[in-house]
């Protein structure tokens, strides 16, 4: 695989600008723009938003790829590992961080369990179950809520075009969370 092409500084943080913004304003592109009636319910509005996220989530990786140069379907795998995305060391970059974001979760959740326990009366299997059914309803609300897309751009995007406009690894750590804030303050 060739090395991603390099490009200037000013033009990886002017994409990555326009990566924040583009991300935040096509959230609001139904209402405003489509001029789509407002969603009927927070489910409705949730997916509505999660849509809109991906869209953005897309382009972002198209337009990377297109700067970067990496845009071949033949090396798929090889475009991937520009934007960290790497099969040796997935357990790294998922299994660990999930486990240690859940330990923030760790103790509301086993005081909800407690709770549910506690609140049924009856047969010690017909817990067990309502718990199960329970932990499998929260974990697939978890999943389909969560953030990947913001992941996607502001991580996967964004950091490899700032390493090939020529910053620094200490430059992107600072650069990071300055995009991330831009796209939430608007």
């Amino acid at each position: 695989m060739a090395a991603p092409a390099e490009i200037t500084g000013a033009a990886a943080v002017a994409t990555c600008a326009a990566m924040a913004v583009s991300y935040v304003a096509v959230l609001y592109a139904p209402t405003v723009l489509l001029r789509l009636p407002p969603p009927t319910s927070l489910r409705a509005f949730l997916h509505r938003r999660f849509a809109c996220a991906a869209v953005a989530s897309v382009a972002s990786a198209l337009a990377s790829a297109v700067l970067l140069r990496v845009w071949s379907l033949g090396e798929f795998s090889d475009m991937l590992v520009v934007f960290g995305i790497r099969k040796d060391h997935l357990l790294e970059a998922v299994v660990i961080p999930l486990l240690l974001t859940s330990l923030v979760y760790a103790g509301s959740f086993v005081a909800k369990l407690w709770q549910l326990s506690s609140s049924r009366g009856g047969d010690g299997d017909e817990v067990g179950i309502g718990c199960a059914q329970m932990i499998v309803h929260r974990i697939r609300a978890a999943v389909g809520d969560a953030p990947f897309t913001e992941e996607l751009v502001f991580r996967a995007c964004m950091i490899p075009l700032l390493l090939c406009g020529g910053f620094k690894m200490h430059n992107i750590i600072f650069f990071s969370p300055v995009f991330f804030s831009l796209g939430k303050l608007l």
